[in-house]
């Protein structure tokens, strides 16, 4: 056996095929991953992750099919159109290239019901018609009463009394644009527990999966966004903590910024770069500031592993582009001191990353 460098960039395992990143029904073999990666980890002298004097964490952000494929009900494609089937990629090839330096990968998972204050489902109109997908929902809109909850949800979700949770979608829109967030906005379903498109995309999924049976690591995941009454971009918080009646909503992520903050370094990439990612990393950013700011340079953001939401017009055009918005993170995001690197520049080269 040959001993590794934590640094040393690996090759590419041989059962690893990058076409795969584009192809929707694609799953590893987890029986056939766990043989490969007894021999893989003898061959290239890798050990236990619990070993690991420097603890890198790759953080990846909802690499989930509805977000990864055109076949997805809310595929990410940036401008390119290709966005999330090539950031896939770059992601897995990542984690094989670096399987010796990586010490935990942990995966988000956006996990929804079919009523969330973010889908037509959840709303009726005037005329007690469902909304459609891709529209905002202010509370103007509930006051005037051209938008409202749909009433066949108020036994289940608030014993029947639908003033209250009339008074509450209110209180909900009034919190976001008081915070200065996002106006609350309606997405077609999406990553519906139990769904095709909940699953991890298959080539990330063999990756990290080959990470945690070579170094012995868990396959980590945090599951978000099951609370009907809020939205939840961020792994670490939902957009509204309270109720209108000064009751909790919903509550940070407490034990994950502990883990982060605790890390010797943290790699972020993941979907949608304009949405969930962009979030995760505000939060994460204002919890480092609230504790020491000099931490932001502890944090790398693989910009070209992840993508912004855009719509396209079937003209050739987009109806809607947040990739101005994620430029403007990234920006602010660097200006605090976190680092912008590319998945394919060598650990080596990244500034301020001290692995032994």
């Amino acid at each position: 056996m040959k001993t590794q460098s934590k640094l040393q960039t690996l090759p590419l395992p041989s059962f690893y095929k990058p076409a795969n990143a584009s192809a929707y029904a694609y799953g590893p073999n987890a029986l056939a991953l766990q043989a490969e990666a007894h021999a893989w980890r003898g061959a290239h002298g890798l050990s236990a992750a619990a070993t690991d004097s420097f603890n890198l964490h790759l953080l990846l952000i909802d690499v989930q099919k509805d977000f990864c494929f055109p076949e997805g009900s809310l595929y990410v494609g940036g401008r390119s159109g290709r966005g999330a089937i090539d950031d896939s990629r770059r992601i897995a090839e990542f984690i094989y290239k670096n399987l010796g330096a990586l010490t935990n990968v942990t995966t988000t998972l956006d996990t929804h019901f079919a009523y969330q204050i973010f889908f037509p489902s959840f709303w009726v109109d005037q005329n007690d018609q469902p909304l459609t997908a891709y529209r905002e929902v202010t509370r103007e809109q509930i006051e005037r009463g051209l938008v409202r909850p749909n009433p066949a949800m108020a036994k289940w979700l608030c014993g029947g009394n639908y003033p209250w949770l009339l008074k509450q979608v209110k209180y909900y829109c009034e919190e976001l644009e008081r915070a200065g967030k996002y106006t609350l906005y309606l997405w077609p379903p999406h990553c519906l527990l139990g769904g095709e498109g909940h699953a991890i995309a298959g080539v990330v999924q063999e990756a990290r999966l080959f990470h945690s049976f070579v170094r012995g690591a868990q396959s980590w995941a945090e599951v978000k966004g099951g609370n009907p009454l809020t939205e939840n971009y961020s792994v670490l918080r939902p957009e509204v903590l309270s109720r209108h009646d000064g009751q909790p909503l919903a509550q940070r992520n407490t034990q994950f910024i502990k883990t982060l903050l605790t890390a010797d370094a943290v790699v972020i990439a993941g979907q949608a770069a304009s949405h969930c990612v962009k979030s995760s990393i505000d939060d994460l950013l204002g919890e480092i500031l609230a504790q020491d700011a000099a931490l932001a340079r502890k944090v790398y953001l693989l910009t070209d592993c992840m993508s912004s939401v855009t719509v396209p017009d079937g003209k050739g055009g987009f109806a809607a582009d947040f990739t101005p918005q994620t430029e403007a993170a990234l920006k602010r995001f660097a200006d605090a001191g976190m680092h912008l690197v590319k998945s394919t520049d060598p650990l080596a080269s990244w500034p301020d990353l001290r692995i032994a």
